[in-house]
């Protein structure tokens, strides 16, 4: 009997990750063009961070090129496609890692205004959509099947994050995930990482003064005493990716066992 090779060789891959000019989608990019697939690096509004992401790629041999693009517009969403397959000739893999938030207290229901709820749904919801609606024929086309990875997060599955309206959209994504898993199916796996707290710049920026309290109470309750960094949350869709195929419409829980503390 011939074994197969449970690790997929993704070289010379073409891989679309939305928002990755810094952050969780940055440590994707840098993690999938590290092992020869080329990447699209997406950004809105990040210029210098995706050149610096541009950089790094290429000063470690890979190959990546920049697409500016607002994810939240289905007709930026088809744009993007249509540019990498312009440029590449092919689309194998999705990461649709864009998304964002207000950090905002959940007892303040005036604060959740109209104008947060229709920027958070259409970026974290709608967006990723728009994305797989635009990508699904190229990624159908794939040789050995395409991939899409949507980043969720815990928030999704507990109710509890940087705002109500978040949480929402993270737990709509990963129904998405589930409903896309079946469509898809077989020519596309759909699957989906959900991280729980992550050190890193947004979440700094976010949370301001408050974040090193946050850190110190993430870390105390996760069981494996740590918070995520960016590059742990690649490393959860890496093994999605090049791992076994016959993993979809699963949600990954990547947070150090926060969630099914507390310790025994």
């Amino acid at each position: 009997m011939t074994s197969k090779n449970p690790f997929m060789d993704i070289r010379n891959k073409v891989a679309l990750i939305t928002g990755s000019s810094r952050g969780v989608g940055r440590s994707v990019a840098q993690q999938l063009a590290a092992r020869g697939c080329r990447v699209v690096i997406n950004h809105r509004d990040s210029e210098d961070q995706a050149q610096e992401t541009l950089g790094w790629i290429e000063s470690h041999g890979g190959k990546a090129i920049i697409l500016r693009a607002d994810v939240s517009e289905e007709s930026a969403c088809r744009s993007l496609v249509n540019q990498t397959i312009a440029h590449w000739g092919q689309l194998d893999i999705l990461i649709n890692n864009a998304a964002t938030t207000n950090f905002l207290r959940f007892d303040d229901l005036d604060a959740l205004t109209e104008d947060h709820w229709d920027r958070v749904l259409q970026t974290n919801v709608k967006a990723p959509f728009y994305m797989v609606r635009a990508a699904r024929r190229w990624l159908e086309a794939s040789t050995e099947g395409g991939e899409i990875i949507h980043i969720t997060s815990i928030a999704g599955m507990t109710g509890n994050g940087s705002s109500l309206a978040y949480c929402a959209s993270k737990a709509a994504l990963i129904n998405m995930t589930l409903s896309m898993a079946r469509i898809l199916a077989p020519k596309i796996r759909v699957n989906a990482v959900a991280p729980g707290f992550i050190a890193d710049q947004w979440t700094q920026q976010g949370l301001g003064e408050r974040y090193g309290a946050a850190v110190q109470t993430h870390t105390q309750k996760a069981l494996l005493g740590k918070v995520s960094e960016p590059e742990d949350v690649a490393m959860a869709v890496l093994s999605l990716i090049t791992g076994s195929d016959m993993i979809t419409g699963q949600n990954l829980v990547c947070d150090g066992g926060s969630m099914i503390g507390p310790r025994a």
